[in-house]
This record gives C-alpha cells, structure tokens and sequence, in this order.
C-alpha cells in the first residue's frame, strides 16, 4: 500500500439513507475499485462518523470506504426504541446490502467493534473481513466491563463521595435506574469538562483530545431523544456473548489494542480471543481505548496492508 498523508482533521461531508423509517447518517470517500474491498467504519458509545475523520482521510486514497453513525448516535435519528447490538448488527447488515452493495470489511471500535462482530458473525453475506479496535462485549466465563458500564462506573466514582458509596453499596445501581437519576447523569455527562475529563482517562497522548473533538461528541447529546438512548443503551440486556460469536465467524479477523486502555486489559482480553478464534491477527499499540484516533497514520497502514493481504 503506498504510504499515507497525514490524515486531515475537517470531516468530510455526509448524507442520509433512511432506515425502517429513520434517518441515518452516513459518509462515502473514495472510488469503488474493482479489485479492493470497501471499508465500513464503525464508531465506540458517543462517538460518531467525525472520530473516524483521520481515518476516512487517510484510508479513502487506496479504497472505497464508508463510516456510518449507529442509530442514536451522531447524526443519525434518535427515535425512541429499545436500544441494543441486535438493532445496530440490522442497521450495518442492511446498509451494506442496500448502500454499498458488496460485501466489505468492517472495522468497528469498542462498541462499534462488537456490533461489527455480530454483523460478521450472524451475516457473513455482509463481511469480508473484521477489524476489531479494543471491541466490547462480554465472554461467557465472566463479565468484562463493556463500554457503557465502564463509563458508568467511572461517573458514579466521580460524583459519589467515597462514603456514601460505602452507604449505599449495590443500592448505587438501583438509583441510576431512577428516572430524576437518569435525567441528571445525563445533564452532567453531556457537559464538554466532563467529557474532556472522560477523554483525558481513556487517551494516552493528550494532545489528541482537542476542543473538535469535545464538541463532536458533545453537540449530539444535545439532540431530542438522546437522554432517551443514553438510558436505553445502559439498561438493555447483553448481547451474545463474544465467544459465542467467534465461534460463528468464517472471514479474517485482526485485532488493533491500544495498550494503555484503562477499560479494559488488552493482553487478557486478547488472550480470550485468540483461544475462540486462534488465526486472527494482532497488533498492540501505544495508545488508549481510541487507536485510530490517537495514531491514525500506524492504525491506517496496519488496517490497509492488512485488508490488502486477504484479497491476495
């Protein structure tokens, strides 16, 4: 693969398909090429199609690609529903028969990445390959935090005084299952110094968390209907589990870890992968929970040699 500019942080304009009667945004880069696979990128739990700017930038020189706001998220719709994998793994499966119209390869991260494997695994019609960038999503054998319980863990160590978490205890559970709770986790999640403050745990290079990047995670939590989601995707009940998953996928699978992701442990959680699906490829990298976009240049050379490799 030829070498990469330096990705451009102004995002690229997109458009609408509907979906089941909504609106769903999306951005197209790139030419279609007869002989390379197109890429769909799917963004984590209050992200967008805007953290994938560096990478649409940088990537659409060699491929067609694509990168979608899940339903709830960005700016897509944010009607009122039962938020859950299952709806976004419908929401990926039809946009790639419908939009794209071939199979692609789907590079998700976090949330994103276990939506992108129940679309690999449940539709393989619509994959040819996945690429998993610190993917949620629970195993069998135990319960790893996925991205929204951790996040909300870190916001009750953050606004619960150390005492009276000691009061209440799992009792902090039922409050925020509260609805005068709920409404007031979201007026404080939702506020650019927290998710600035969220950003800087989860990001190894601060540098990185810029005043664009607060903005396009905050302006959509303002849209009606996003509290709804907020409360929806924390209180749905878990998807399939990964090895489950893993054990019903057929295309090839690598697997990008930002190392110094405080959600997860990256050496343990690959460990688990790799003893459901052993042929995958990996990479451990110096970044946090977000990869591609705290080192877009490594992350786009690694996705693009290796999308490269499977079609030979």
């Amino acid at each position: 693969m030829q070498a990469i500019t330096a990705p451009s942080t102004t995002p690229i304009p997109g458009k609408y398909w509907q979906w089941r009667g909504h609106n769903v945004y999306y951005v197209r880069a790139g030419d279609k090429q007869a002989q390379r696979l197109p890429l769909l990128l799917v963004h984590g739990f209050g992200a967008s199609t805007d953290h994938w700017r560096k990478n649409i930038t940088g990537l659409c020189q060699d491929f067609e690609v694509f990168a979608i706001d899940l339903l709830g998220f960005g700016r897509s719709a944010k009607p009122k529903l039962q938020y859950s994998a299952d709806l976004w793994r419908d929401q990926l499966h039809d946009f790639i028969s419908e939009v794209i119209g071939q199979k692609a390869v789907l590079a998700g991260n976090s949330l994103g990445g276990y939506a992108c494997l129940c679309v690999a695994a449940q539709h393989p019609e619509s994959a040819a390959g996945l690429v998993l960038l610190n993917s949620a999503g629970p195993f069998s054998e135990s319960q790893p935090t996925s991205e929204p319980e951790a996040l909300q863990s870190e916001i009750e160590a953050d606004i619960q005084p150390a005492t009276l978490q000691k009061l209440l205890g799992d009792g902090t559970k039922w409050i925020f299952q509260q609805p005068l709770a709920q409404f007031l986790l979201f007026q404080y999640v939702r506020q650019g110094w927290v998710i600035r403050q969220t950003l800087e745990k989860v990001y190894l290079d601060k540098s990185a968390i810029t005043d664009q990047l607060v903005e396009e995670i905050s302006r959509p939590a303002y849209d009606p209907g996003a509290m709804e989601v907020f409360v929806s995707v924390f209180s749905t009940p878990q998807g399939e589990k990964v090895d489950v998953l893993l054990k019903q996928l057929a295309c090839p699978l690598l697997m990008l870890w930002g190392e110094a992701d405080p959600w997860m442990n990256a050496r343990e959680r690959s460990q688990k992968f790799r003893q459901y699906y052993p042929q995958l490829r990996e990479h451990f990298l110096t970044a946090g929970h977000c990869p591609h976009d705290e080192i877009p240049d490594r992350v786009n050379q690694l996705l693009g040699d290796w999308v490269l490799s499977i079609i030979k």
